[in-house]
């Protein structure tokens, strides 16, 4: 209320309640009329006026609450909250629109008024921010902090007041302000402050433009990436460089119809470097759906690309020649079945490449392969055609042809390339293959029988000779279903004992007594029969299963001969006939001494007999075994002597006992020249101190031949066939029962 308005009300006031009064007190008969009309006439103006004020003061109250209604409703409507503090009494008072008030006790020291409601971390910040505003450093305190509230959780608000009342000294002694809940806000803008951090660094790069994609915005993994500054892009159309102009424009196309596109491109640096990324585009929308913008994603995978095509070369190429493997010819030769191209296979492989392994070292060997491999694929026509299967073993693919002579040219001139000398480590190596061919779809509807025709026909041509090549027919595929088959009867005949021991007496020439017998191994099954060892031993010489049938034989002869010991037949040398397989083993020695103590056969009744070939491999460890098992009392006998490729020189250094002449030249004796060669080979022997058996006699003459020669000892049908373990019991039996046989110095 105005001050003028307050004395217009005293004086009517007045008016009203004196002059009343002072008329009857001085008598209002006694008043000339005039006087008492201007009297009356005050009195109703001093009336009118104390009425219109009265009014006018009403109004006023009316617009003052509907204001004070107006900022209630504001503050409840916004959510924030008045606070008045009392800096001097300490007295705090908050408008309840969203916490409870609070009245802290009088005369509180705490500073700010409500420190026990604010968070911990937080109250420092605050405390400083209203002491810079209480010492006049600042004209307004403004603080966002976390406050709790009356359900005992945590909520941002913004606090803003100003002092507006101080004391005598120039303090503030009065503050005033608002607190406006902020949480939501808050809570925005940390998870835009968390979206700017990732854009900040993520690896990938972020391009947003506009409609008309023009760049707005980069993040720096953009820059990393492309080496283009944020300033070089801005306000710069988006564009592909190492593309023209149209894949651009597919690339809107594509975003207008599905809202997306993606795919991988290369791209060039700002240094010029080819770089390829993977890059998706998508449209921004507004509440309306309208496109406002596109946000364009790459990713730098060069990285991945090169060590993706390592991977495919790695899974593709042989590792030691860097020829296409097995799987990439697989996967070539099912498409040219698969599309009924006419094709040849041609599959070949090295002769004697285990020789060269064995006796040069393997690394010498892998060199030579990778020699071989770059040599063919010099010419164009095997540089894509060209495989390697795995070992020594190749193939090479002509496609549409079947043109039998095209297709014998080719494997002739392979051959011939092959067979040129190779170079390896100051090494000059000559060497052979053999090639086996297939025509499709003559010889085969599907890969693998392609495959495996192809290696049937190469093992045939090895076996005619080296350095040739065969084609694929029917009679081969007989032949290697026959020996696959015979190679499951093999190991079925392992695993339940098929293979016996037969003996074939040794006659001593002098005495005319048994000097020893010679244990033979004869496979029988019993649906087939007898399977001849020509047929068997090859196929396990392959294999490997000669070495389980060695053991089995040395076995069971030593068994039998200690039989025969004990009861009083036998005295002489079981001779056992030891494979290069066998032979190679480098437990050998262990093997023989743990049969010889299992069946407690003395070592001195044992002879085992070793071919030319076998001890000509090497020369120097094969001495080093055999001096091994003569120490062990073992003797030894080289079977075949003189069909191999012996050496005079190492003769004379294996500690040997023992020479088998062959029926060959057994056979051979009916000319001179066959009786001097037997002559010549039992001189060497006797001159070597070694006895001489000779194999396969018949005949009476050759019987008397070898006896004028001086041979110690025959085998063969004239004296007796090999029998069996119990025929050879019943022979034993007889020759004891006949007179007393002579006992056979083992010494």
């Amino acid at each position: 209320m105005s001050l003028k308005l307050k004395i217009i009300i005293i004086i009517s006031a007045f008016l009203l309640g004196v002059l009343p009064f002072s008329l009857f007190a001085i008598g209002w008969h006694t008043l000339q009329p005039y006087t008492l009309s201007a009297v009356l006439l005050c009195s109703f103006a001093a009336l009118l006026l104390a009425h219109l004020s009265i009014v006018k003061m009403r109004r006023y109250q009316l617009k003052l609450e509907h204001s004070e209604e107006r900022l209630r409703l504001s503050l409840w409507g916004s959510g924030d909250e008045l606070w008045d503090w009392n800096i001097e009494s300490g007295e705090l008072y908050r408008s309840c629109s969203w916490l409870h008030p609070v009245v802290l006790q009088p005369k509180t020291a705490d500073v700010p008024p409500n420190k026990t409601q604010i968070h911990p971390q937080d109250i420092e910040r605050v405390s400083q921010l209203l002491q810079d505003h209480l010492s006049g450093k600042t004209a307004h305190f403004e603080a966002t902090y976390r406050i709790k509230t009356s359900d005992n959780n945590w909520t941002w608000v913004l606090d803003r007041g100003k002092a507006v009342s101080f004391s005598a000294t120039g303090k503030p002694s009065r503050m005033t302000g608002t607190l406006k809940n902020i949480h939501q806000l808050k809570q925005t803008e940390e998870q835009l402050q968390l979206f700017a951090k990732c854009l900040q660094t993520i690896s990938d790069a972020v391009v947003i433009c506009d409609t008309q994609f023009t760049i707005l915005e980069v993040n720096p993994a953009f820059s990393r990436i492309t080496g283009k500054s944020r300033e070089q892009c801005l306000q710069q159309r988006f564009e592909l460089t190492l593309y023209p102009s149209r894949f651009m424009h597919d690339i809107r196309q594509t975003l207008a119809q599905q809202g997306s596109w993606h795919d991988e491109i290369k791209e060039q640096r700002l240094n010029g470097e080819i770089y390829q990324a993977e890059l998706t585009f998508d449209q921004i929308k507004d509440e309306q759906g309208q496109v406002t913008q596109y946000v364009a994603v790459f990713s730098d995978i060069t990285e991945r690309k090169l060590r993706e095509a390592e991977l495919s070369r790695l899974a593709n190429s042989d590792t030691l020649t860097g020829l296409p493997n097995r799987a990439v010819f697989m996967q070539r030769l099912g498409q040219l079945v698969k599309a009924g191209t006419e094709h040849a296979l041609l599959v070949f492989d090295l002769d004697n490449f285990k020789k060269i392994n064995d006796s040069l070292g393997h690394e010498l060997g892998d060199n030579l392969l990778c020699k071989l491999a770059q040599r063919l694929s010099s010419y164009a026509q095997y540089a894509s055609r060209l495989y390697r299967l795995g070992g020594d073993e190749f193939a090479l693919l002509l496609d549409n042809t079947n043109d039998v002579l095209h297709i014998t040219s080719v494997a002739k001139e392979l051959l011939n390339l092959i067979n040129q000398p190779i170079l390896v480590e100051q090494q000059e190596l000559a060497i052979t293959s053999s090639v086996g061919i297939v025509l499709f779809p003559d010889d085969g509807v599907d890969p693998q029988a392609l495959l495996r025709n192809a290696d049937t026909a190469m093992y045939h041509a090895k076996s005619q000779g080296a350095n040739r090549y065969l084609f694929f027919n029917d009679s081969m595929n007989k032949q290697a279903v026959k020996r696959l088959q015979l190679e499951n009867l093999i190991r079925h005949g392992l695993k339940e004992d098929y293979f016996a021991v037969y003996y074939q007496p040794k006659m001593n020439i002098v005495s005319g007594q048994l000097a020893g017998v010679e244990a033979l191994v004869r496979f029988i099954t019993p649906k087939g029969g007898v399977i001849s060892p020509a047929s068997f031993i090859p196929v396990a010489e392959e294999t490997g299963q000669i070495i389980e049938i060695g053991e089995v034989v040395l076995r069971k002869a030593c068994q039998a001969v200690k039989g025969w010991i004990d009861q009083g037949l036998f005295h002489g040398r079981v001779a056992v006939n030891l494979s290069s397989r066998q032979f190679s083993l480098p437990f050998l020695c262990e093997q023989i001494d743990e049969i010889l103590q299992q069946t407690e056969l003395p070592s001195y009744h044992l002879e085992l007999e070793i071919t030319e070939g076998t001890v000509m491999q090497s020369p120097p460890q094969a001495i080093d075994t055999m001096k091994k098992l003569r120490a062990r009392g073992i003797h030894l006998a080289m079977d075949d002597f003189g069909t191999g490729y012996s050496s005079l020189a190492y003769l004379k250094q294996f500690p040997l006992n023992t020479l088998k002449i062959d029926k060959a030249f057994i056979d051979d004796m009916k000319s001179a020249r066959g009786r001097n060669m037997v002559d010549t080979i039992m001189t060497i022997a006797h001159n070597l101190s070694l006895s001489v058996v000779a194999e396969g006699v018949e005949q009476p003459e050759q019987l008397q031949q070898l006896s004028k020669l001086r041979c110690d000892v025959i085998q063969g049908y004239y004296y007796s066939k090999p029998l069996s373990a119990q025929e050879l019991t019943q022979f034993l039996q007889q020759q004891k029962q006949r007179s007393k046989p002579t006992l056979v110095s083992l010494t």
